[in-house]
């Protein structure tokens, strides 16, 4: 499947890219990195401009995250309310609430491209939770620019090599990700300490 969307990039790229970025933050498993990184190859040859790639890509992706929050809105919503009703549940629940009004903002940002397998699933839980719309919107739409512009810029340096392009862009990333939850673990730890003393 893989293969036969890249093969479409050359005819329909910026529609096809707005459509796998629209889905992918929609929890469907499409290839939009390894789209992106054709895409940004296809600038380097300058079959393709970049700003309307990275506009395509973004604009595809701001729609799809507006999509899952609206779909956690209308569904989860109600969902929620009833598995508050259990008190074991209910109390996760809260507590899940209470995270998402605290460190929403910085879980919405890097879930679109640090933790990217996780945002849709944190679109779909900001609208459950009535997260801030605007706060989403702003925080969504900044995540995504870190996104679009990491895939397409190193599609487009590694024009001749996607699949090099494709393994730092997953290495980096991975490291990034280490990092980051070494970091988390830290402060967690950090706090814990406190607690006790």
């Amino acid at each position: 499947m893989t293969d036969l969307i890249l093969g479409l990039v050359p005819t329909y790229g910026l529609w096809l890219l707005a459509s796998v970025t629209f889905l992918a933050c929609l929890a469907l498993p499409v290839p939009c990195s390894i789209l992106m990184l054709t895409a940004g190859g296809f600038v380097a040859t300058g079959d393709l401009v970049l700003w309307q790639v990275i506009a395509a890509a973004l604009g595809g992706a701001v729609l799809g995250d507006q999509a899952g929050y609206r779909i956690g809105k209308v569904g989860g919503h109600g969902l929620l309310t009833r598995l508050s009703s259990n008190p074991k549940s209910g109390a996760l629940i809260a507590r899940a609430v209470d995270q998402m009004d605290r460190r929403g903002a910085a879980g919405i940002f890097l879930t679109r491209w640090l933790f990217a397998p996780v945002g849709p699933w944190a679109n779909f839980a900001a609208g459950a939770t009535d997260f801030h719309h605007g706060r989403f919107t702003l925080w969504a739409i900044a995540g995504e620019v870190v996104w679009v512009s990491l895939y397409v810029l190193l599609g487009y340096g590694f024009a001749g090599n996607i699949e090099a392009a494709s393994d730092m862009a997953g290495s980096a990333l991975g490291i990034l990700a280490g990092v980051a939850a070494m970091l988390g673990f830290g402060y967690w730890l950090v706090n814990a300490a406190r607690q006790d003393a």
